[in-house]
């Protein structure tokens, strides 16, 4: 008799051991999966999706600046971002899911502010924001916001942060974004009959399933973990004055289906957002003006629609200084040389915390999964 169910099982669970799992992802394969080039699924529309949203920042930015509001040209940026969702779903529904984006991105803002408007201490705000990214995990996972995900709306929550506010502050804020992001809205109805809709000929990523309740109470709750730990450690122990930034580093890295895609996305984030604040730093020393900044963001946006899907690393080019840049608009008095060098460090922190989470709170299902998958 051969059947020997207990040994099997033993050196199973040895052969799946986290070690392992930590060793498997650092191996020679993740190295070219980070590397590797995908095709687009619809460069029209990836192009399109760049072209609206950099439109609308402009536009607002522009209109913001010389109104009697110069101070909320931040918030006009943001409410543009929040037509970034549904590029790949037909014309109704996309219109469905940037209202419930915009909708999101606006009470973001409302609420991170009003914590400011209350005046909670700074800890129990980076607390608030910590919670935020669980439950904005949870709640795109739930609607169908899978494309950028909650990324966006973070990094809304991250620069609402302030250590006090007036009430107006709050209702400029929410009213700036809000209205920005309902500009964009029609933007994308207006140019709606230019985009590729999903058909026969085209290869759109398919819509991840709804996983069940349990599941994704269970993933938001470590992705809030980990960008807590990701977000204090960045600010009582580096004295960072952008702790989002390594909250996200994190929320970008653990929201991966599996373990080797965990590994792959810290590979390509840090990569890419090294590169990006080295660029925007290359930006800043030329001293721009507001027309050469809006310039130089908008072709950033377009860029990053155009590559973020084929390569997270080479998106991520654009996307860090186009964000390093906005915030430089929006407060260039509060903006030092440490912004940039912060930036990277924020993102290793969050990189780095993201996939030692992962491991740490891995199944043997994971970490089975990612076994075969270096096996084959």
């Amino acid at each position: 008799m051969t059947n020997k169910p207990p040994h099997n099982e033993n050196t199973s669970q040895q052969t799946h051991r986290r070690r392992d799992a930590a060793r498997y992802l650092f191996h020679s394969d993740s190295l070219k999966e980070s590397v590797a080039l995908a095709p687009s699924a619809s460069m029209r529309n990836n192009v399109l999706t760049g072209v609206q949203t950099a439109l609308t920042a402009v536009i607002a930015i522009t209109l913001f600046h010389f109104s009697a509001w110069p101070h909320l040209v931040g918030f006009a940026g943001l409410g543009a971002l929040a037509i970034l969702f549904g590029r790949f779903e037909p014309r109704l529904q996309r219109s469905k899911i940037l209202f419930l984006a915009s909708l999101m991105q606006t009470t973001t803002v409302l609420i991170m502010s009003t914590a400011g408007w209350l005046q909670l201490p700074i800890p129990l705000q980076l607390g608030l924001l910590s919670l935020m990214v669980g439950v904005l995990v949870f709640i795109c996972s739930t609607t169908g916001l899978w494309l950028p995900g909650p990324l966006i709306f973070v990094f809304a929550a991250g620069a609402s942060i302030a250590p006090e506010l007036s009430g107006t502050d709050v209702i400029e804020r929410t009213l700036a974004t809000g209205a920005t992001a309902l500009f964009g809205w029609l933007i994308c109805i207006a140019t709606a009959l230019l985009r590729q809709i999903p058909g026969p000929n085209t290869n759109f990523p398919p819509i991840p399933p709804l996983q069940p309740v349990n599941e994704r109470l269970a993933v938001a709750a470590r992705i809030t973990l980990g960008a807590a730990l990701a977000i204090f450690i960045s600010h009582y122990l580096f004295d960072a004055h952008y702790p989002a930034w390594a909250g996200m580093g994190t929320l970008a890295v653990m929201q991966g289906a599996y373990l080797h895609l965990n590994m792959s996305r810290a590979l390509q984030r840090m990569v890419g957002t090294t590169i990006g604040a080295v660029m925007a730093w290359a930006v800043l020393q030329q001293q721009p003006n507001i027309w050469e900044l809006l310039a130089v963001i908008a072709v950033f946006q377009v860029l990053t629609e155009i590559f973020i899907g084929m390569n997270y690393a080479i998106g991520q080019m654009f996307v860090a200084p186009m964000a390093l840049l906005m915030t430089y608009l929006a407060a260039p008095h509060l903006v030092g040389d440490n912004m940039v060098p912060e930036r990277v460090l924020d993102t290793l922190t969050g990189a780095s915390i993201g996939v030692a989470i992962a491991v740490l709170l891995s199944t043997l299902d994971d970490r089975r999964h990612l076994s075969e998958l270096r096996n084959k």
